[in-house]
């Protein structure tokens, strides 16, 4: 196991472990673990939780650093926010941390659909929850939050997808398809085979490359907002924050993560019908694309709203992009927060 995925540096969070999961694509995990962060006190009724799903390469650590506090929609003296870091991310059960014929490059393939029914697992059997007050997620987390809304309507009061699609795109598919290929074209690689991280260095900066270029914008070069970030020149950033990013990063755990990502689609319940699943939203919904994201750009997410009943489209101001995500914009975090704190004081079914 990776020396990052550590308490120290993601932490605090519990290991809950919810039995054998059984997978869409065929097999299993037999202990399937889940690392879950938890902030706030649920309440008698059980009706205060909030469920935020974690993206690619992110931790529960992010989601509390930049969108959990007192003040903050997402308030822990209000409500029980339960984050959930992802089957893959590293920290709940993942190539890097299981054994035996689960571990490395052996792992199973794991779809959105799976975390999702991991999750509802160890909400309703863990902390006995039946209602959701809100599920928010971006990115991944986005999909995962569209999973949660079609699979399970009757249980999700809210839902709030940020920077994400309920169906992926062709566009993402092959995007994430080049991540992975980063990775898998470095012969240290070795056909996930390798010992640790630090052997697959050049695939790994070659994957921060390649989130440089797509995960800020055009916009953001223009703008040489890698000054604003601390960096005086484009190599710097290159080097110190997004290969610094990926680096210590497991790489089978990433191409676990990337699968999952190209295969996210909630219209795999209703034989391929989008309009079909997204129909049975019954949750308060607001899509909430970041302008200038070039993996789901606003036209994308607005073209699915309009087929989710009782929602609405809140767009987000942002040149940083979808990595904008990571909070380096703080007048985009604004406009997240007022969004939320809307949507958690409308009336929900």
């Amino acid at each position: 196991m990776s020396g990052y995925y550590t308490q120290e540096a993601h932490g605090p969070f519990e290991m809950i472990g919810i039995g054998a999961l059984e997978l869409e694509d065929g097999g299993s995990i037999p202990d399937c673990r889940l690392a879950v962060a938890t902030h706030g006190t649920l309440n008698a009724a059980k009706d205060n939780a909030i469920l935020v799903p974690t993206w690619y390469s992110g931790t529960s650590k992010i989601m509390e650093q930049v969108y959990i506090g007192r003040g903050r929609a997402l308030d822990p003296t209000k409500y029980f926010i339960i984050v959930v870091n992802q089957i893959g991310s590293g920290l709940s059960t993942s190539p890097s941390n299981a054994e035996g014929a689960l571990a490395g490059a052996r792992f199973p393939q794991v779809r959105i659909g799976d975390d999702v029914r991991a999750q509802h697992r160890l909400l309703t059997q863990h902390f006995g929850i039946e209602r959701l007050a809100l599920v928010v997620g971006g990115s991944m987390g986005a999909q995962q939050t569209y999973e949660w809304a079609v699979r399970y309507p009757d249980m999700v009061r809210r839902a709030a997808a940020i920077a994400g699609t309920a169906r992926n795109t062709e566009h993402d598919f092959m995007y994430a398809q080049t991540l992975i290929e980063a990775i898998t074209s470095d012969p240290a690689f070795a056909g996930g085979a390798y010992k640790n991280s630090a052997d697959v260095a050049a695939g790994l900066k070659r994957q921060a490359k390649l989130w440089t270029v797509m995960g800020w914008s055009t916009e953001f070069f223009r703008a040489k907002r890698h000054h604003a970030l601390g960096f005086d020149s484009m190599e710097a950033f290159v080097d110190n924050f997004m290969t610094g990013y990926f680096a210590p990063m497991d790489p089978n755990n990433l191409n676990a993560m990337a699968w999952k990502w190209q295969r996210g689609d909630v219209s795999r319940h209703t034989g391929g019908d989008l309009a079909a699943a997204l129909g049975r939203i019954k949750a308060r919904t607001f899509v909430m694309p970041i302008s200038h994201d070039m993996f789901f750009p606003p036209a994308d997410c607005q073209a699915e709203q309009q087929l989710i009943p009782n929602s609405e489209f809140r767009p987000l101001a942002s040149i940083d992009g979808h990595l904008a995500l990571f909070g380096t914009d703080a007048q985009m975090l604004a406009q997240l927060d007022a969004h939320l704190l809307a949507l958690l004081g409308a009336a929900a079914p």
